[in-house]
C-alpha cells in the first residue's frame, strides 16, 4: 500500500507539472499524438506502404498527401506505418536502459564496498568505449538485424551513462537521515532502496529515460540510414535509406527525406521538451527565474 500511495502521488504531481509547464505540455501532446499513431496505425495509412501502385515520382496530391517514392509507392502511407517501429524502438530502449542504470548505479551506491567497486568499473568500461562505433562493430557482425537485435544492442551501448548519474545521486542521499533511520528499524535493503532511495530520485529517473529514448531513436535511424537495419521493414530509418538509396534529392523527390526526417525531429523534439523539464525538477539552478511584478503605489 505504501508503494502504490507513492506511485499515486507522484503521478498527480506529473499532471499539475504537465500543466504548469509549457516545455513538458507542448512535449506531451506532441508524443501523445504519436503514440496514438503507433498504437493504431491502420487508423491513419489510406494505402499499402509497400505497394508499387501508384505512378513514380509524383508531388503533393488528395490520393497521396506527401506524394510517391520513385518505385510508385506512398510516402505517407509509408510514414504512418513507420511510426510504430521508431517510436516503439525508442521508448523500449529507454525503458531497459533506464532498469539497468536504476539496478546497477543505485545499488553499487547503496551496497558499496567491493560491489560498487565491481558495478562502477563495468559502468566506466562500457562509458569510455565510442558508443556509435561499437554500435556499428557489433551490427556490422550479427549483420541480420531484426527489431529485438536491435533493441538488445542499443540497450547493451546505452545504459552507463545513466548508471553513473544514478549512482552519484544515490551517493548524495545514502546517509540521509530517513535512511538511516530506515535501516536502523531494521528493513530489508530492497525496502530501503525501493520506498526510501529512489522517489526522490524520480525526477532524475525519468530524465535518464527520456535522454535514453532520444539516444535510442538517433542511433536506430542513422544504422537503418546506412543500411545496417532490416530495411525490408517500415521505420522513419528505412525511409531514409531507399530516399538515399534512390537520389531522391538529385531527382526531385525531397518530401522522400523530409517526411521522416521532420518526424525525426519531431519525436526528438518532444522527448527533448520533456527531458529539459525533468531537469529543472532535478536540478533548482536550472529552474527559470520568475520576476515578481512591482506595484506602483499611487499616492
Amino acid at each position: 500500500m505504501t508503494i502504490l500511495r507513492a506511485l499515486v502521488s507522484g503521478v498527480g504531481r506529473g499532471l499539475r507539472f504537465l500543466r504548469r509547464d509549457k516545455k513538458a505540455a507542448a512535449g506531451s501532446i506532441i508524443l501523445f499524438v504519436l503514440l496514438v499513431i503507433t498504437a493504431f496505425p491502420g487508423w491513419f495509412t489510406p494505402h499499402d506502404p509497400a505497394a508499387n501502385a501508384y505512378t513514380p515520382g509524383v508531388g503533393l496530391s488528395w490520393t497521396n498527401l506527401l506524394g510517391t517514392t520513385a518505385q510508385g509507392q506512398d510516402v505517407f502511407s509509408q510514414l504512418m506505418a513507420g511510426t510504430r517501429q521508431s517510436v516503439l524502438i525508442a521508448l523500449i530502449v529507454g525503458f531497459f536502459c533506464t532498469v539497468i542504470s536504476v539496478i546497477i548505479g543505485i545499488t553499487a551506491a547503496y551496497m558499496g564496498g567491493l560491489i560498487d567497486d565491481g558495478l562502477s568499473l563495468l559502468t566506466d568500461v562500457i562509458l569510455v568505449i565510442p558508443t556509435f562505433p561499437l554500435i556499428i562493430v557489433i551490427v556490422g557482425y550479427l549483420r541480420n538485424t531484426g527489431f529485438w537485435l536491435m533493441i538488445f544492442v542499443l540497450t547493451f551501448t546505452g545504459w552507463s551513462y545513466g548508471a553513473r548519474q544514478l549512482r552519484v545521486q544515490a551517493l548524495s542521499l545514502r546517509n540521509r537521515d530517513y535512511l538511516l533511520a530506515a535501516k536502523a528499524r531494521g528493513e530489508k535493503s530492497w525496502y530501503v532502496i525501493i520506498v526510501e532511495l529512489i522517489p526522490p530520485m524520480t525526477s532524475l529517473i525519468v530524465a535518464n529515460f527520456l535522454g535514453t529514448a532520444l539516444y535510442a531513436l538517433l542511433a536506430a535511424a542513422g544504422l537503418q540510414f546506412v543500411g545496417l537495419g532490416d530495411i525490408s521493414t517500415q521505420s522513419w530509418g528505412t525511409m531514409l535509406y531507399w530516399a538515399q538509396n534512390d537520389e531522391a534529392l538529385a531527382t526531385g523527390l525531397p518530401l522522400m527525406v523530409l517526411a521522416p526526417g521532420i518526424a525525426i525531429a519531431l519525436l526528438g523534439s518532444a522527448l527533448a521538451l520533456l527531458n529539459y523539464a525533468f531537469d529543472e525538477i532535478a536540478n533548482p539552478a536550472l529552474r527559470p527565474v520568475r520576476v515578481a511584478r512591482r506595484t506602483k503605489v499611487v499616492t
